[in-house]
């Protein structure tokens, strides 16, 4: 009989402890369980590397959260394991990583905007944390045959929240294709969290010269802050200038 190996990720123990005994009752399911997202991570990448990769990530939607750090939706830039802070996070991180697990995030309450950003991070489900076992078990084996899986209330506001998304990646890669190509590097040092100095010297330019270049990228997006214009440029699929490479010479055709 071919086994399905999941792996519950919640930071409760008693519930991830409860989930998992009540899925390996199941004569072809098998489970694991990690208390956080670094140690999913761990475990994800440990079993691809003894080839006994996990079939589906069952992820506490509020993974990490606490009543003074509200869960965040998404990750931030330049997160690294220790950055990830939620279950939806989680689900993007294990996409960055090419781990070959479907994603099932786990969540307390509806909340169309979340399930939204759950499935645009690569979740194949929603799934109320109180359904039945039954329930749970097909969703696991729905998703293995490349179904998506979400509660029926939800499913009109997700698509509402999917095509307001699409809408505003759209508006915000158009503002982002006015830019020169020497603002759009300007850009992805600002997505990459570097400052105005760092900026000057990984261009070899002034500072002076990298202000310049700042407020007109704020200017054409329309935005009045550094912070408005790495969102922004999130939404449009602008990543971070590779920090790790040298890729600006002196006196390029950029400037």
């Amino acid at each position: 009989m071919a086994r399905i190996r999941v792996l519950v990720v919640d930071d409760h123990r008693i519930f991830a402890e409860s989930l998992a005994a009540a899925l390996a009752a199941e004569p072809d399911v098998e489970v694991a369980a990690a208390g956080s997202g670094p140690a999913a991570l761990r475990a994800l990448e440990r079993a691809a590397a003894e080839s006994r990769r996990f079939d589906v990530m069952l992820v506490d939607a509020d993974l990490g959260a606490s009543a003074a750090q509200p869960p965040r939706a998404v990750p931030e830039q330049g997160e690294g394991e220790g950055g990830l802070v939620d279950g939806i996070a989680l689900v993007a991180g294990v996409r960055t990583g090419q781990l070959a697990v479907r994603s099932v995030v786990l969540a307390e309450k509806d909340d169309p905007r979340r399930a939204a950003l759950a499935l645009q991070a690569g979740a194949a489900g929603w799934v109320a944390k109180d359904c039945s076992l039954q329930r749970l078990l097909a969703v696991i084996r729905g998703v293995l045959r490349d179904e998506t899986h979400l509660p029926p209330a939800l499913l009109t506001g997700v698509l509402r929240e999917l095509t307001a998304a699409r809408k505003h990646r759209t508006e915000s890669e158009r503002l982002v294709q006015s830019l020169t190509p020497r603002e759009r590097e300007v850009l992805r040092c600002m997505v990459a969290g570097l400052g105005r100095k760092a900026v000057a010297e990984r261009l070899f330019l002034s500072p002076h010269t990298v202000r310049t270049h700042m407020q007109n990228v704020l200017g054409k997006l329309g935005v009045h802050s550094t912070l408005a214009a790495v969102a922004l440029a999130r939404r449009a699929g602008v990543g971070p200038a590779d920090l790790a490479r040298d890729v600006v010479e002196r006196g390029g055709q950029l400037a």
